[in-house]
């Protein structure tokens, strides 16, 4: 996938980044099983295209975070973080997706690269320590 090519392309993708680094770190602390995140847009339709994948351990860490409300407030917090990088969402609810590490070893052996791709062809950037395409 192509990387973002225009220096405004380029900020925004930093400054998303950098802001959801630190929704990450709080998120580790905050919700059980919550492992990692990552963005993906297309910034021909930015910030509609904006995408994050909330990643947890399990499938049960995910539905439990889902059961106890957890999703609402992870959304709430990286609409409020976010925002305040001046991206304003156009539907939460449809953009931050939680997903789990078992799903992906089940599903495409781990590949999480071949996993994002599904999510519509927007392009990933990772905040996994490690993760780079």
């Amino acid at each position: 996938m192509a990387k973002p090519q225009s220096k405004t392309e380029k900020k925004i993708d930093n400054n998303i980044r950098v802001t959801l680094t630190a929704v990450c770190e709080q998120l580790l602390k905050d919700i059980p099983g919550f492992k990692w995140l990552t963005h993906q847009a297309n910034y021909t339709n930015f910030p509609a295209s904006l995408l994050i994948t909330c990643v947890f351990e399990t499938e049960q860490d995910k539905n439990t975070a889902e059961q106890n409300g957890d999703k609402s407030k992870i959304e709430k917090l990286i609409q409020a973080k976010l925002l305040r990088a001046g991206i304003k969402f156009k539907a939460i609810g449809k953009q931050v997706v939680l997903d789990s590490e078992e799903a992906c070893e089940r599903d495409q052996q781990g590949d999480w690269a071949e996993r994002l791709l599904v999510n519509g062809g927007r392009e990933i950037r990772g905040n996994r320590p490690g993760f780079n395409r």
